[in-house]
């Protein structure tokens, strides 16, 4: 069978059309574009991203003079980068690090070569140490259309007004699209942004096609699993991104969900050993455990994959964060703003009733996915759970600033209002100040230095006696610092008398902050009103009381 007289010829003008609408540059181009920034993990340093048509020396210049020559450089690397749509198109992706940079100061800089160079940027070199106060802007589900927060986002990032931005997953909506070129015009959008603060990202579901391609390619995370989990410090917080998408798409490999797994425990054992220096461990993520929602997604079902794992039991998170104390979780998906309160298990666990995300005993969700996409905003149910406490569903996105060991203050930006805060907490956990006063001691544990030390051994004491009202056991097997049947907020004054229960005379007045593993450091924080006559630690334990200069 033959086919009609015109319709090869109608079939080529359709290919000609769709060519000339969606056709490459009409020359290619050496000039830098989509330029931008990332935080490699290395002190002291930066890494610049961008992409030219034709492949070029990757050299960046920089400096700390506004005008006039750049005296410093530094040369990187390029790939090229094939689309898998069906023009096949070819990026080139350079990458260079800048290295020994001084802390805290403003620097210039321009990328490229002498085939094509970028206008010049800003940007701050991150601070060092853990002893300064990190200011982050964090959103989720920002795309190419209907960017709403992207102006105001652009506006304080000319303020000064933040050290990195965290995106909390999907990208463009989406890079892979339009042969990739909606990825393209993305990267071009964000550049005012992205190229003056570290753009640190995580994977969405968006950026599924082609295994992850356009995410993998376009940006430069720290580590070597492509950017899909990794890890980094960040003044007095060690933060976490992984990818939640491995439990959605597994016909990329089964394997990927137990390697990021084994890979965060590892990193959450190493995190909580430094928890002296770097006292909050944050996690970023993009599909979230719990939400309240008018939809079908995962975190709307009892058992989420992500809080779960696969099959309900395999490779869990929730368990996983709460063993390790993982103290805030940041996530997006859904396209708008949720704060929930501490939880574990869909069970509150507020500090108090009074000052619930002071010493709070669970970790902290909040979900901040309203920045602005083609999708618009996503509904809410219409009954509140009890575990959620602040609902927005307006455009907008959150920032986050780590004032200290012991203070995170964390707001969310409405741009339906103008850049009206319309959400302002504080999580507060007292025991993180360094230095520390008091160390509790298990057995093998380190035992802190001071300049006055007064050591009382407790061994066995009032061993038939069951729990004092009022202060709950230490727990040997306790991780991190959330535990379920202990109070973290609890603190006393302990005086043991003579007495016919106990098996020695011990005076002890110290204030105990408990719920932390043996061997935490912590500064006490109040006294409760009860004084316990008689105390049931099991005989292993044992407590220093330590005097320090704080």
């Amino acid at each position: 069978m033959h086919p009609l007289p015109g319709y090869w010829s109608c079939c080529s003008l359709l290919l000609l059309f769709s060519l000339g609408v969606q056709g490459s540059p009409g020359a290619p181009s050496a000039a830098p574009e989509q330029v931008h920034l990332s935080y490699p993990g290395e002190p002291g340093s930066m890494t610049v991203t961008w992409t030219t048509w034709v492949p070029t020396r990757s050299e960046v210049q920089f400096g700390l003079q506004p005008s006039g020559p750049l005296p410093l450089r530094a040369q990187g690397t390029f790939v090229p980068f094939v689309d898998g749509g069906i023009l096949r198109r070819k990026l080139y992706i350079h990458r260079v690090t800048l290295r020994k940079l001084l802390p805290g100061v403003q620097y210039v800089y321009r990328c490229g070569s002498a085939q094509g160079w970028s206008r010049r940027f800003r940007f701050r070199a991150l601070k060092n140490g853990a002893h300064w106060s990190p200011r982050l802007a964090v959103f989720g589900d920002l795309g190419a259309d209907n960017p709403k927060a992207l102006p105001r986002l652009r506006r304080d990032t000319q303020q000064g007004m933040y050290d990195a931005v965290l995106h909390v997953g999907d990208f463009a909506y989406n890079m892979d699209q339009d042969n990739a070129r909606v990825g393209d015009r993305f990267m071009r959008l964000i550049e005012p942004v992205a190229a003056s603060l570290p753009y640190m990202t995580c994977p969405g579901n968006h950026e599924e096609r082609y295994n992850f391609s356009n995410y993998k390619a376009r940006f430069s995370m720290p580590g070597d699993n492509e950017g899909l989990w990794y890890s980094w410090d960040l003044g007095p917080a060690h933060i976490i991104s992984f990818s939640t998408e491995v439990y959605f798409f597994l016909h990329y490999g089964r394997h990927l969900v137990q390697r990021q797994f084994r890979w965060l425990e590892s990193d959450l054992q190493k995190a909580n050993k430094n928890r002296a220096a770097r006292p909050w461990i944050i996690t970023m993520g993009h599909r979230p455990m719990y939400c309240s929602n008018a939809d079908l997604d995962d975190c709307t079902r009892h058992e989420s994959k992500v809080r779960k794992g696969l099959q309900g039991k395999l490779y869990g998170l929730e368990d996983l964060f709460y063993k390790y104390g993982v103290d805030l979780q940041l996530w997006a998906h859904e396209h708008s703003y949720e704060r929930l309160w501490p939880i574990y298990n869909y069970q509150v666990f507020n500090g108090s009733g009074e000052m619930p995300y002071t010493n709070p005993r669970g970790p902290v969700h909040i979900i901040t996915g309203s920045a602005g996409c083609e999708e618009r905003l996503t509904p809410f149910a219409v009954f509140p759970r009890p575990w959620s406490a602040v609902r927005v569903k307006e455009y907008g996105y959150t920032r986050l600033h780590i004032l200290n060991g012991t203070h995170i203050h964390i707001q969310q930006v409405s741009d339906d209002q103008d850049g009206k805060i319309v959400d302002d907490v504080w999580v507060v956990s007292a025991g993180r100040a360094p230095p520390s006063c008091i160390a509790l001691i298990g057995r093998g544990a380190h035992r802190a230095s001071g300049i006055k030390r007064l050591k009382l051994w407790l061994h066995g004491l009032c061993a038939s006696s069951g729990d004092t009202p009022g202060l709950p056991p230490v727990l040997p097997t306790g991780q991190g610092h959330h535990q379920p049947s202990v109070s973290k907020v609890a603190t006393t004054v302990m005086t043991l008398l003579t007495s016919r229960w106990c098996r020695g005379l011990f005076l002890l007045s110290a204030a105990l902050r408990v719920g932390l593993k043996p061997g935490s450091r912590f500064t006490a924080s109040g006294l409760l009103p009860r004084v316990p006559s008689c105390l049931s630690f099991p005989a292993w334990h044992r407590l220093i009381w330590e005097e320090e200069t704080c």
